[in-house]
């Protein structure tokens, strides 16, 4: 089974393991509200116990008003129901105003630990899942907790309130009407388990959907440059197709049971009222009814309006309660997510905190993505205070890990890796990282500005410093040449932007945070031949005085660092200078003579033909 079949699976075995406990845990959220809670509840209560005052107004108006032709008190009446729905109706506002802020709160501290927990998880937490995945925990799964929260528990116990005084009152009224009229109940709780079992599988099914849709729409829009560059548009809305109409007859299968169970319920509401009606029809025309205790037409009428309220929150309680299976089941993958433990983080009693001096020692490091797939092997290797290092070798040798190690993106399954003498798992986290300044391939630059761009939110630096930073990469003369300057809006991704700008901003980005390590990984292979000369200054300028880490296949722009590492299936095989290495007459001289060679090709290729 594929990696992403595996996601998928998961998914869909969500919804067979949530109990009690994960119910109880969804409460707890509700503990800092739990005063706007319970005020919320209360005025539930006192709204619900007001709308079941409604019939008995009816059956007052009937008998005490309308059959007897009498007029004496009846504003009085008018007014006591006008008031009573008045009030009806100022706690139902007050009502929905609390809830309302009790579910956004709750939703608030939700997104803000799952985002807190995703900022701490580990790299290898986002290679495994999708990010639409992810996107679904934060957004739907957090939505449906909403819903919970402010339709759910509480009406719930307004609805069971609103059972309890309707049945009590009905009762109170004429009790033989009343066990007539809860005749159709038993068909009524029927009805809703058959609905609550199969809208429960429906909902499940329609969430493990939209998960998928989600992950497929964030991985090809992204990825949109390259479907369109290979032709693949067809496969790809093929595929799109396919997800979708999954998704599609999810919905249609849940709105199937929901099309069957709400006419149901009122075709049995219906039934229960003719019921009523047949039983007030023989007592009264038979004369059953007891001396003094004749059955009204106002008592017939209170009964239906009783009928129709009764199986309102009966069928409303199948509904919520689809709410809080949509709510647990939610929860659970959101708790999934809050519950992973995260492999990398700070210890307890971290051995070094604050600025670094910058030396850097691998101690026998192996190091696996997967099981025992070794990407390095019992590497070992010095970095001194200062020194320049380059890492070469083919792709998948192991120089990017490397620095992802460094930088505890990853933890070692073997040896270890010391930052001045410390192994950096007893480092403190942030401290850690913060000795670091990474310029990448592929530069990721945030919406917002350019200055926030380089600073990243950073108040310590200053624009200053910004600036100072853009100089010296020779970015700052095309950031002023744009409309806003170092305020110039910066779209989604960079777009706009040339991937020679990006890199440029992301060089002043590593300058103007002054770390004492520098890592530079393939930083100037999208740079044009003219860029990188103008900047190659100002790098070295910077590296000058730090420990720094460079990764490159074009082996002309390490030949000025320290040393040269050269990795090769992830072992140590050559270390020395540029000329130690051509000396040697090794690998790294046999890169080297490859890279020369083509390097020579090309440019007599572009040479205009002399025949």
């Amino acid at each position: 089974m594929s990696e992403a079949a595996k996601q998928y699976h998961e998914e869909d075995e969500i919804g067979k393991t949530y109990d009690l406990r994960v119910a109880r845990r969804l409460l707890r959220y509700l503990k800092p509200y739990w005063q706007l809670a319970a005020a919320a509840l209360t005025l539930t209560l006192l709204t619900n116990i007001l709308i079941s005052t409604q019939p008995y107004f009816t059956k007052m108006a009937v008998d005490d008003f309308i059959e007897p032709r009498r007029t004496d008190g009846i504003w009085l009446f008018a007014l006591a129901f006008f008031g009573v729905f008045l009030f009806r109706f100022v706690f139902s506002y007050i009502q929905e105003v609390l809830l309302n802020n009790v579910g956004q709160k709750v939703m608030f501290d939700l997104r803000s630990e799952l985002y807190a927990k995703l900022q701490k998880q580990e790299v290898a937490y986002f290679d495994q899942y999708p990010v639409g995945r992810t996107m679904t925990r934060l957004t739907g799964d957090v939505d449906a907790l909403n819903e919970l929260f402010t339709s759910g528990v509480i009406d719930v116990l307004g609805d069971l309130v609103i059972i309890i005084a309707i049945v009590g009152i009905m009762f109170w009224m004429d009790w033989k009407l009343a066990l007539v009229s809860l005749v159709t109940v038993p068909l009524l709780f029927t009805a809703t388990n058959w609905f609550r079992k199969h809208a429960r599988t429906g909902f499940d099914r329609v969430r493990t959907r939209n998960a998928r849709l989600n992950a497929f729409l964030q991985e090809y829009i992204s990825g949109a440059q390259t479907v369109q560059l290979f032709n693949a548009e067809a496969k790809s809305l093929a595929r799109f197709r396919e997800i979708n109409d999954d998704y599609r007859k999810a919905n249609i299968e849940t709105i199937y049971y929901y099309a069957i169970f709400y006419p149901l319920v009122d075709f049995i509401g219906a039934v229960g009222i003719a019921v009523v009606i047949f039983a007030f029809g023989f007592e009264t025309l038979s004369g059953l009814s007891a001396a003094g205790a004749a059955l009204t037409v106002g008592v017939l009428a209170s009964f239906i309006q009783y009928s129709l309220q009764l199986f309102q929150p009966i069928r409303d309680l199948s509904d919520k309660f689809n709410v809080l299976q949509a709510a647990i089941v939610a929860s659970h993958r959101i708790f999934i997510l809050l519950d992973r433990e995260v492999l990398i983080e700070t210890p307890e009693k971290p051995a070094r905190k604050g600025k670094a001096e910058g030396r850097i020692e691998f101690e026998n490091v192996w190091f696996a993505y997967k099981g025992e797939d070794w990407v390095l092997k019992d590497v070992s290797f010095a970095v001194n205070l200062g020194e320049s290092i380059a890492l070469v070798g083919h792709t998948g040798s192991g120089k990017t890990t490397i620095t992802n190690l460094l930088m505890r993106f990853y933890d070692v399954q073997k040896g270890r890796i010391l930052l001045d003498g410390v192994d950096i798992r007893n480092w403190d986290l942030r401290d850690l990282r913060s000795n670091f300044a990474v310029v990448l391939q592929d530069v990721f630059l945030f919406s917002g500005s350019i200055d926030n761009n380089i600073r990243l939110g950073n108040a310590e630096i200053g624009r200053d410093r910004v600036e100072w930073a853009a100089g010296e990469v020779r970015a700052d003369e095309f950031i002023r040449s744009i409309d806003g300057g170092y305020e110039a809006e910066v779209k989604e991704r960079g777009a706009g932007l040339s991937v020679g700008q990006k890199q440029l901003i992301s060089f002043a980005r590593a300058l103007a945070f002054d770390p004492k390590i520098l890592i530079l990984d393939e930083a100037t292979s999208s740079i044009d031949t003219e860029t990188e000369q103008l900047i190659q200054n100002a790098v070295d300028r910077v590296m000058d005085g730090r420990t720094s880490l460079v990764v490159a296949h074009r082996l002309s722009t390490i030949q000025k660092c320290d040393r040269i590492i050269v990795l090769h299936h992830g072992e140590l095989r050559e270390i020395g200078t540029h000329n130690e290495l051509l000396a040697n007459r090794g690998l790294y001289w046999r890169l080297y003579q490859l890279q020369y060679s083509e390097e020579k090709l090309v440019h007599f290729s572009s040479e205009p033909s002399l025949v």
